[in-house]
């Protein structure tokens, strides 16, 4: 119960108010975050109050960045999801929102699908498969406002693998848990290749604690070009310089 109490404090500090139902939800996430989590990798971080600061709470952060959340019907996806953060607890927080959950893993999408069903979400899919394959145009080219990523990559991969998805006009925000001013300097060139410009970076500690973030904000100004991304591997093993 007390963990409880300081969720809901950390995410009014956010200024998220959920209802009861919505509190149920998250709760329901957990407990089956930690039953498949049993017998297949889904997430390091196990203990309840970690999973709620680090992954929960974290994942809504995205507040900080895009004000109006709460009130827009935006469409969003999330590039490798992984047990899917931050997508479902932006779902969960935000009803508003469309989200995809796209992940590389078939049976990591199993688990999304199974969260999906037993916690009532609507509006919400999930794909399995590469973003190098589902970001060609006839697939999900520039179908979305805003593109979302906690996945471990350097700022040049993951906007390769990420930008190619948003609607020109809209914004690839990349999760960060360290500064990365030199990993920035390297991805400026990937950025004006792929149709990107920085705007800003939200730099905060998450709520009641001093676990520090950042979130990179780069606006899709120009249609990328069709080459990008490249095949499977390269984004990752030659970053656009």
């Amino acid at each position: 119960m007390e963990s409880m109490i300081s969720f809901q404090k950390d995410l009014e500090q956010l200024g998220i108010y959920l209802n009861e139902m919505q509190m149920k939800q998250f709760m329901r996430y957990y407990e089956l975050l930690s039953e498949w989590n049993s017998f297949m990798n889904l997430t390091a971080i196990t203990e309840f109050d970690e999973v709620l600061k680090k992954h929960f709470v974290d994942s809504v952060s995205l507040i900080k960045a895009v004000p109006n959340l709460s009130c827009e019907s935006f469409s969003v996806i999330d590039v490798g999801t992984g047990a899917g953060f931050p997508g479902i607890p932006l779902k969960i927080a935000f009803p508003n929102l469309e989200i995809t959950l796209l992940d590389s893993l078939n049976k990591r999408v199993q688990f999304l699908n199974e969260v999906i069903k037993d916690l009532n979400l609507e509006h919400i899919i999930t794909i399995h498969g590469r973003a190098e394959d589902f970001a060609k145009p006839g697939k999900l080219r520039e179908s979305f406002d805003i593109c979302v990523s906690r996945a471990v990559a350097n700022l040049a991969t993951l906007s390769e693998y990420c930008l190619p998805f948003v609607k020109q006009n809209g914004y690839f925000i990349s999760y960060k848990s360290e500064k990365i001013a030199d990993e920035f300097n390297q991805a400026k060139g990937a950025l004006r290749i792929l149709g990107g410009k920085y705007e800003s970076q939200v730099e905060f500690q998450l709520p009641n604690s001093d676990i520090y973030r950042n979130l990179f904000i780069i606006k899709k100004e120009k249609i990328t070009p069709l080459k990008y991304p490249r095949k499977a591997g390269l984004p990752s093993k030659e970053p656009l310089e």
